[in-house]
């Protein structure tokens, strides 16, 4: 039997950067609404000022500050009135002169001379124009100055940014409405393996309902990648190469779980050779669970192309550790999201090898991360998990107390 000469996790990636670095990466301009979710492709910064002007944060009078220094409930300060800001007018010729105020709605102009503004509940109007103030001011107060929010030539928003509500809220302030975004990865899954049925059928003797066309295409489309097709092909050659020649077509990543041990029917590495122009480049990795991996890579039609293992925890760990840490790599996101935990009892590691441990977590202020197991085939216990962590290569293990670095689930 052909043993799997592997690689780490980190030379099967190294190995697919190699090669796809250049060419996997397309962007593409959009305006605000259409660019929810998507990654930014450039920083952005700023071109003006936000605001453009003194902006008033509450309904009140600008005052200038000197002016209340003795004003109290007691003895107000009366100050003339002088003008109104109007929302969306010009009010640059308006000035507040000693002595007088001027009106200013909640986002108004605060017009030269005034450097405060005193909150509606703390003035009176009175006759002939006089206002009665029963509150001092300090320099500043309640007004937001030229650039306080940003300013011209700042970095408003970094590459690599998953674009939120409130990042479109800031590019629409500052006036960016063509935005650009990398192009998502589209996603063929291809599920292999004469046992699979579909989740609607009921399986027969010797059958199991297909698992992983599910949790890796949802997980794709996590990420952010368009899932343009998921297909179930029994161990059948032809079969599988029509499957694969019509994902190469048009995917940018063609993902095949099960078929990539050394079994009989295993078939997937001799495939997946004869479809990329730069054959197999990692065939098995330093991984428990997920060694028999294998990636290749197609430069004449631009596609990756990975097989993973069909133990459904195995495949998801795998795939986010090899395919989507590539990406994000790749166009400069931020890492996977992690949590610190306390591992609550002794986990062996496999010694030479990369280990991905399932974990539930429970706890305060200090999460605790219970390992949980599960065998080759099982879901539930992925299902239980809460994320996993990661043990390296040259550790023996985890003590009861250490902390650890937990991916969380999507």
């Amino acid at each position: 039997m052909k043993l799997l000469k592997v690689d780490t996790v980190n030379e099967a990636r190294s190995k697919l950067i190699d090669c796809c670095a250049g060419t996997m990466l397309q962007t593409e301009m959009r305006s605000l609404l259409d660019a929810a979710g998507c990654i930014l492709a450039e920083d952005i910064y700023s071109k003006e000022n936000i605001p453009p002007y003194r902006r008033s944060i509450m309904d009140g009078y600008a005052v200038r500050s000197r002016d209340l220094g003795a004003a109290g409930d007691m003895i107000p300060t009366m100050l003339k009135v002088i003008g109104e800001v109007l929302l969306g007018s010009d009010s640059s010729d308006l000035k507040v002169e000693p002595g007088c105020c001027v009106y200013v709605p909640t986002g108004g102009y605060v017009p030269d001379g005034a450097d405060a503004v005193v909150m509606i509940e703390y003035c009176e109007p009175f006759g002939a124009g006089m206002l009665a103030v029963s509150k001092s001011a300090s320099p500043g107060e309640n007004i937001v100055s030229v650039g306080e929010d940003v300013a011209e030539g700042d970095m408003l928003l970094p590459k690599g940014r998953k674009l939120r509500p409130q990042d479109l809220g800031v590019l629409a302030a500052c006036g960016v409405t063509d935005i650009p975004v990398f192009v998502p990865w589209r996603v063929t899954v291809i599920s292999t393996g004469d046992e699979l049925v579909s989740p609607d059928k009921m399986p027969g003797p010797g059958q199991i309902r297909d698992i992983n066309t599910y949790t890796i295409a949802s997980r794709s489309m996590a990420e952010g990648f368009e899932v343009i097709r998921t297909v179930s092909v029994k161990d059948e050659r032809e079969a599988l190469v029509s499957a694969i020649e019509t994902a190469k077509a048009d995917s940018d990543l063609v993902v095949m779980s099960g078929g990539s041990s050394q079994g009989k029917k295993d078939m997937t590495a001799d495939l997946i050779d004869e479809a990329a122009d730069h054959g197999v480049l990692t065939h098995g990795i330093a991984a428990k669970p997920g060694k028999p991996t294998i990636t290749g890579f197609d430069e004449e039609s631009r596609t990756l192309f990975i097989g993973l293992p069909g133990h459904p925890a195995a495949a998801l760990m795998v795939y986010e550790q090899v395919l989507i840490n590539l990406w994000r790599g790749l166009i400069c996101r931020e890492k996977e999201r992690t949590l610190k935990a306390k591992i609550t009892v002794n986990v062996p590691s496999a010694p030479g090898r990369m280990t991905f441990q399932l974990v539930k977590l429970s706890g305060g202020d200090i999460p605790e991360a219970a390992p949980v197991f599960a065998r080759s085939g099982m879901i539930s216990p992925v299902s239980e998990a809460d994320g996993y962590f990661v043990m390296t290569e040259n550790q023996e293990g985890i003590r009861p107390g250490e902390m650890v670095d937990v991916f969380l689930w999507k």
